[in-house]
């Protein structure tokens, strides 16, 4: 409708827009996420409409006592070209760049991308990826749990930091180092380091209502010989642990990650193992629990592959005294399900 009405009836009268300015229209609407990688496409065709749909804007007159009214009009010469789109050249025809300089990104409003032009800075080095073996997920934190991460946080954590860690500074003494990597709640964690006092358990973990559960069973428990870094296992592993510095490595019930697609996604991969050998002293071990048969199958394989390692037992371990049941895994036990415990100790 264009507002006025029809001098034969009182309804407001329509008039008909030709389906190229809907088109129109449609391409000058700015994309949901105009500086994403990968809405790349859809950033220059928005912020850069192709020059046949360059607009002007003039005034026409209109029928006779309705004054004047605004028409689009669609222009195609090469001035519009320019000015549209930082990808032409000055002859109008396209350019084999795909970057914008920066006059064209002042004046066409061309959007960056991180790791482009000044954004640069923002990438991140090939070296330093891999594959993450977790999703970080929103989980409510409770009051006890964040007071608890305030006050002991200080006291117990240790701040990831791309530099070698004193072990024994951190705990105070020297004592069996013990690595646990994601332990979820920490209930688990609690108990087997109440029981054995006479080790230290370096634990890690990045889902914030776990971190803050262990550290309030520790202040109800008075339990002292734990250290925690929320933080990605692989890194930590890779720019802070030492050579040589841990007597056992627990790694209970990492996610399976089920389906085939992301089968890459699981912790214990070959590498990781190569990796985690440099860490463990002789001697020391590394114990794998897993609920998923299909997982155990493939860390049964993985391990046994690993050179530095012996299994202790013909494939899979009873489960050790130290490590407790817990309630999940009694709750998969009493419907049939199985767990596999696998226990390797480096040559």
């Amino acid at each position: 409708v264009d507002g006025l009405r029809d001098e034969k009836s009182d309804c407001r009268r329509t008039r008909s827009v030709p389906c190229r300015s809907h088109a129109e229209e449609a391409l000058q609407r700015q994309p949901e996420f105009p500086d994403s990688r990968h809405h790349r496409a859809s950033t220059l065709l928005t912020t850069h409409p192709p020059p046949s749909l360059s607009r002007k804007r003039e005034r026409v007159p209109d029928r006779a006592g309705e004054g004047n009214q605004t028409t689009t009009t669609m222009t195609s010469d090469i001035t519009n070209k320019q000015a549209c789109s930082p990808l032409l050249n000055p002859d109008g025809t396209a350019s084999h760049s795909t970057k914008a300089s920066k006059n064209d990104t002042q004046v066409a409003g061309y959007l960056p991308l991180a790791g482009e032009g000044e954004n640069e800075s923002l990438r991140e080095p090939l070296v330093n990826r891999h594959i993450r073996s977790y999703v970080l997920r929103q989980g409510r934190v409770t009051v006890a749990q964040q007071r608890a991460v305030d006050t002991l946080q200080p006291v117990f954590g240790i701040p990831y930091a791309a530099e070698p860690l004193d072990l024994a500074a951190a705990f105070g003494r020297s004592a069996p180092k013990i690595l646990e990597i994601g332990f979820g709640m920490g209930d688990s964690t609690a108990t087997i380091a109440q029981a054995n006092p006479q080790n230290d358990y370096l634990c890690l973990e990045v889902h914030t209502p776990g971190v803050g559960n262990l550290f309030k069973v520790m202040g109800e428990q008075q339990i002292t010989n734990i250290r925690i870094i929320q933080h990605d296992a692989v890194e930590v592993l890779r720019d802070m642990i030492i050579d040589a510095s841990l007597d056992g490595v627990h790694i209970f019930f990492p996610d399976p990650w089920h389906k085939a697609r992301h089968n890459k996604r699981r912790l214990i991969q070959a590498p990781f193992i190569e990796k985690l050998m440099q860490k463990l002293k002789p001697g020391g071990y590394i114990h794998v629990a897993t609920d998923w048969e299909n997982y155990a199958e493939q860390v049964l394989e993985v391990l046994s592959a690993e050179p530095l390692l012996e299994n202790t037992a013909a494939d899979y371990a009873p489960r050790p005294d130290y490590r407790p049941l817990t309630k999940f895994e009694k709750r998969g036990i009493n419907l049939g399900h199985g767990v596999w415990d696998l226990v390797f100790r480096r040559k």
